[in-house]
């Protein structure tokens, strides 16, 4: 519904594709470290269609999308907070269009499909893609490690999986500044950013699921705002926000305009500005093959590292 609910409003989605055009950008540079040509990826969780412009028919001939959001009649109404920033929504009914078919009439360099698909429960035939990807998605899935499982099932033998995540540190600066902000005013804190991914975890998950020669590397942005406000609007704009379920449902003013005190104060810049992190995560794995390389046994090695450092 996050997903879907941003690219209701086209324009403001296509003006907040920055982070996700940015990352899959270089999701797509770790897929020409593989020296092969795909016939058929398949991307989970396509949104609307990141992966889709930086890829190109070097790397593959037919992109799959496929997307659990759908289209749902809603009662949305789009109108100014007290901040004159973000975007409250009530009720008015309004007819969204999905994510996925938000730019539907895009021309890309490689043959694209369009399928609904549910990242939780990928619904793929066993052995039967060459590579899959998802580009900030998986983060929405409950049982990330069940999902993982399918996916290795669905690659053929030596297929390949890539994906990018946000990482715990994602937002951390505004986190931080509720937290203090809550603390300071109402003498709790409550969750407002949905758990993201430790990445020291992601190589134990992907051999959990199955999946060989597992990889690991994290990368970080930073995005500057002109507030606080502004990066909570664009966060709402993405379909970014708070997706915990026994979250509280309000702030209060007070504590709004006190955490954006603090997060000027800690992480402001000099021309009046805020810092804003997305750690992201990017995990790729195999299914297991016979081809692929293996570690020798231990105590196999004729040359001692002693002797060649020495």
């Amino acid at each position: 519904m996050h997903k879907d609910r941003a690219a209701s409003n086209v324009d403001e989605s296509r003006q907040v594709d920055y982070i996700k055009d940015e990352v899959a950008t270089r999701l797509v540079d770790r897929l020409l470290d593989i020296k092969r040509k795909f016939g058929t990826i398949v991307e989970v969780g396509a949104g609307c269609g990141h992966i889709a412009k930086s890829i190109d028919s070097d790397i593959a001939d037919t992109l799959i999308m496929c997307e659990n959001s759908g289209k749902f009649s809603v009662k949305i109404k789009f109108s100014f907070n007290f901040w004159n920033i973000d975007k409250m929504f009530n009720p008015t009914s309004k007819f969204i269009e999905n994510s996925l078919n938000r730019d539907s009439n895009v021309k890309y360099d490689v043959k694209v499909e369009r399928r609904k698909m549910d990242e939780e429960i990928p619904d793929f035939e066993e052995n039967s893609c060459e590579a899959i990807v998802s580009n900030l998605s998986l983060h929405w899935v409950n049982d990330l490690v069940g999902s993982l499982i399918k996916i290795r099932s669905a690659l053929i033998p030596d297929g390949v999986f890539l994906a990018s995540l946000f990482g715990g540190d994602t937002l951390f600066e505004l986190r931080t500044s509720l937290q203090l902000a809550e603390q300071e005013r109402l003498g709790g804190i409550s969750p407002h950013i949905s758990p993201m991914v430790d990445p020291s975890d992601m190589g134990g998950l992907l051999t959990r699921a199955g999946l060989s020669i597992p990889t690991v590397d994290v990368d970080k942005i930073i995005v500057n705002y002109p507030s606080m406000f502004h990066l909570m609007a664009d966060l709402n704009a993405m379909g970014e926000g708070n997706a915990i379920m026994k979250r509280p449902r309000t702030i209060r003013r007070s504590t709004l305009y006190a955490a954006a005190s603090i997060y000027k104060e800690l992480y402001g810049n000099e021309d009046g500005s805020i810092q804003a992190t997305f750690e992201i995560v990017y995990i790729i794995g195999w299914k297991p093959d016979p081809s692929q390389p293996k570690p020798l046994k231990r105590g196999s090695a004729e040359v001692s590292m002693k002797s060649v450092l020495e």
